[in-house]
Formats: C-alpha cells, structure tokens, sequence
C-alpha cells in the first residue's frame, strides 16, 4: 500500500486527510446550522465551544493538507476526460482547500470582534488569544455574514464535488473515487 501519492492513486496520508476532513466539515456544518436554535444558554455555550474547537481542528488540518499536497505528486486525471472539466476539477478542489483555511479565519475573526469577552477554550484544554482586529458589533455582524455565507458556499461546493464523483464511478466508469478510497498498491 502506497504512504505517497503516486501518478495514477492517491496514497494513504492524502486519503485519510480527504476523508477525516469531509467528515470534520460536515459535522462542522450541521453544528454550526444547529447550535443557532438552541435557546438554553448553558447549552448554547458548550456546543459553540465545540464548534470554535473543531473550527481551529480543521484549520489545523488544513494547513498540514495543503503543505502535503504541496509537497506530493497529484494522480493524473483520466486522459479522456475533457480538457475543460480537468480545469473545473482543479479549480474546484483549490477553492475548497481555500475555503478550509478561509473558514476557520473567518469564525476565529467573529469571536475576536465580539464584544462579549467569551473566550475560546480549545476542546477544553487551553485558551486561543483573540486575532488583533477592532471590537464591535458591527465587526462581529460583519464576519459572522461572511462566515455563513462562505459555509453556505462550501456545502455547495462540496455537493457538487459529490456529485462529480458519483458521475465519474457510475457514469463515466473511471476509477477517479476508488482511488480516493483505497490506495493501490505498487
């Protein structure tokens, strides 16, 4: 089995990261769509302490990702696929890399204006200093606009990235998911 990509599979370390990250943004996005309701205070706290917790696991991870794949070869995509949706794949995948670096950003930058002094406790084990940006309500509006609508974007994207592998495996018959699965061996 394959640690490192090679020309034609993704190995181990790029697969784990795919998968441990789609799970981490989605149970991201349903917390961060969830915890808005809650009304009990108490409750409420907790679960946006454990959103600000996985917020900076992801970004986190994101870095480490984005350095690997800096670092690794990336399989070739098939040669019949269409030269343009080639340029529609790698530009959707940089934005979604974009986007787990952004988002994150964008969340630490809502705590960091509000005016509530709430600190941020990384899964309970130490406390994450404030971005150095100007305390206002209207700071905090601001980011948290744009935080929402970036996680808006993102959920988008990522369905259309489902979609175009689910296309890929039973549509066009290649291997561009099970490489993502599993990697192959030398």
């Amino acid at each position: 089995m394959n640690i490192r990509n090679t020309d034609t599979s993704w190995g181990l370390v790029s697969i784990l990261f795919h998968w441990i990250m789609a799970v981490l943004f989605l149970g991201q996005f349903w917390l961060g769509w969830y915890m808005q309701g809650v009304k009990n205070l108490l409750d409420q706290y907790y679960l946006y302490q454990w959103h600000k917790s996985f917020g900076f696991l992801i970004f986190g991870l994101a870095v480490l990702r984005a350095l690997w794949a800096i670092t690794s070869r990336r399989p070739r995509l098939p040669d019949e696929m269409p030269a343009g949706e080639k340029t529609l794949a790698r530009g959707t995948h940089a934005v979604l890399y974009l986007l787990l670096v952004i988002l994150p950003l964008t969340g630490w930058s809502i705590v960091s204006t509000s005016p509530l002094p709430i600190a941020t406790r990384f899964f309970g084990l130490f406390v994450i200093p404030s971005l150095p940006l100007g305390i206002s309500m209207h700071s905090e509006q601001v980011w948290s606009s744009l935080h929402g609508f970036l996680a808006y974007a993102a959920i988008f994207l990522v369905g259309v990235h489902v979609l175009a592998a689910l296309r890929h495996h039973f549509k066009t018959k290649d291997d561009i998911l099970i490489r993502m699965i599993w990697p192959r061996r030398r």
